[in-house]
């Protein structure tokens, strides 16, 4: 059984000496938009139900469309276009994801209104299917880990900054600003981009593995795993944050906890990108695990608003980084494939979205807030079982 455990560096990446971290960046910003973008109209769902003249239930769906978009065009979209250049294709998905997120600025009909939602998330998918590996291929093969750090970065800060803001504007002013923030931010990365991002070549026909191959590439499952237990141990309880500080009878509020957690992820970042290249798989057990810890914390100290806090931050700290670490699983394990490995992970990541609505809003309906550490602490330790099983074949010790 042959395991990749290596990626070939591109043209762009021999001749690429220093870190191109400003490309970098602008990549990250892409980042920051889409998670933005996906997330934001939960933070305005009175505000735009009011403007479209339709219910909370039916805004609710502008999420859900995205979310649909993404799982059903990033794996297709990707394996058809991983012969294409790297910059190209990046420019043309990011043209895409603008004019449809300005239809959705601009619609007056909730119909329209969804189906530029669908067109959204399809083009999202596609971007962040390409982000992780297209930032290692442009940047020094030794400094592999660093760069994924750095493209990674943009999620946190979407989740920290992105829909706190967009709410804000949507609330002081219109909500359709909050979107066409968003399209100036995607405008101006993109643009730079154009002027100063190195181009990447895409995969030889002849390389090129067959989709389902691709998926038995051997940890890639075991990866996509992790990704969807953890995903749904973090999303529940955050999804749900609002019931279960209403189960602790705690004074602190929803926007605060939120803030403190997006924070400290973008910490978490910062640590994962300075060890992610020299310890790639202890950082990993020690996240998962010490993620673990920070549920049961705020299970077991939910009476104590500092105990609530502090696993707050160690929460933060531990799944910040959890991007970065897991693009990194998948890009190593894919090795030439990488590509088409990283499309399952926005795929995975949005099924886990959508099954932690689900598990939490039917445990709230028979608990109260207070069983959501708990799903957080068993899917949490699943996660960490599988990245035990899979330390050999799905995450190396070194990248």
């Amino acid at each position: 059984m042959h395991i990749v455990t290596t990626v070939p560096a591109s043209a762009a990446a021999e001749k690429t000496q220093r870190l191109p971290v400003f490309t970098l960046m602008l990549l990250a910003a892409i980042g920051f938009v889409l998670v933005a973008m996906e997330t934001m109209p939960a933070g305005l769902l009175p505000v735009i139900a009011s403007g479209l003249g339709t219910s909370e239930g039916t805004v609710g769906l502008f999420v859900s469309a995205y979310a649909l978009g993404t799982v059903l065009v990033t794996i297709p979209a990707i394996t058809l276009t991983r012969g294409m250049r790297r910059k190209p294709l990046l420019l043309g998905a990011i043209l895409g994801l603008i004019v449809a997120n300005t239809v959705t600025a601009v619609s007056s009909d909730v119909t329209l209104s969804l189906g530029s939602r669908f067109v959204a998330g399809a083009f999202s998918g596609i971007v962040w299917g390409m982000l992780a590996a297209y930032g290692r291929k442009i940047s020094p093969p030794r400094q592999a880990g660093l760069s994924l750090a750095i493209v990674s970065a943009g999620a946190p800060v979407g989740f920290a900054l992105g829909t706190p803001l967009g709410s804000w504007l949507g609330s002081a002013f219109d909500w359709r600003w909050a979107f066409a923030g968003l399209t100036v931010v995607a405008v101006v990365a993109g643009l730079l981009i154009a002027l100063v991002a190195p181009d990447a070549d895409g995969q030889p026909g002849t390389a090129r593995l067959p989709l389902m191959r691709v998926l038995r590439i051997p940890g890639i499952a075991v990866i996509l795993a992790v990704i969807f237990t953890w995903m749904i141990a973090h999303n529940t309880i955050y999804t749900y944050i609002a019931p279960y500080l209403r189960a602790t009878g705690s004074d602190l509020t929803v926007e605060v906890q939120l803030f403190i957690f997006g924070v400290a992820s973008i910490v978490g970042i910062v640590l994962t990108g300075a060890l992610l290249d020299r310890h790639p798989r202890a950082l990993l057990h020690g996240s998962v695990l010490l993620f673990i810890a920070a549920a049961v914390i705020l299970w077991a100290g939910h009476a104590s608003t500092p105990a609530i806090i502090a696993a707050t931050v160690l929460w933060g700290l531990t799944f910040g980084g959890a991007s970065a670490q897991l693009q990194a699983a998948l890009t190593t394990t894919g090795g030439a494939d990488s590509d088409v490995a990283n499309a399952f992970l926005p795929v995975a990541f949005n099924l886990a979205i959508f099954a932690a609505g689900i598990l939490g809003a039917g445990l709230l309906t028979a608990f109260d807030g207070l069983v959501l550490p708990v799903v957080m602490i068993v899917f949490g330790l699943a996660a960490l079982l599988l990245t035990v099983y899979g330390r050999r074949s799905a995450f190396p010790a070194h990248l």
